[in-house]
């Protein structure tokens, strides 16, 4: 079966930063919904739109094409007497960004009564190199298109 629009496709992805630094190192497989979901990253998309099981293809994304630019607006402070027990540096809240839309924020550092947060995506602002082989394609079921993702082991679990 080619990958057109309502099929799910399961992918081994394998990510590096631009220096080769591995990212992620696509053993486990990823599954998701085909066609304008925004599941993966469009150029992805893109790429394997028509393909069919066994296809592999290394593609090289910039920063726009993957979690964007870093952007210095999303670093927070807050009181650490407001900050939420339990959590601790690398650990994530949730409060509302500069634009004052609901965001998860990275916890950085605590230092003395201050700590200091990152709205920032990890991977923001880095180039990245996919390589992509794909496992699977079937069509995807009825709660799958309606739900906009795939189910079962390597997709969504509800």
């Amino acid at each position: 079966m080619k990958i057109a629009k309502d099929t799910a496709v399961t992918v081994s992805m394998k990510v590096s930063d631009s220096k080769g630094l591995i990212v992620d190192d696509g053993k486990r497989p990823v599954s998701y919904l085909h066609g304008g979901y925004d599941n993966i990253f469009a150029k992805l998309e893109e790429a394997l739109e028509g393909q069919e099981a066994g296809f592999q293809t290394t593609l090289a994304l910039g920063v726009e094409d993957c979690f964007g630019a870093y952007d210095e607006a999303l670093l927070q402070t807050m009181p650490k007497a407001e900050f939420p027990p339990g959590v601790k540096v690398g650990g994530q809240i949730q409060r509302l960004d500069h634009k004052g839309e609901p965001r998860y924020f990275f916890v950085t550092k605590i230092k003395g009564p201050v700590v200091m947060l990152d709205g920032n995506h990890p991977l923001a602002g880095k180039a990245l190199n996919f390589t992509l082989k794909v496992l699977d394609v079937r069509a995807a079921t009825a709660e799958e298109i309606a739900h906009q993702h795939v189910h079962g082991e390597h997709g969504h679990h509800h």
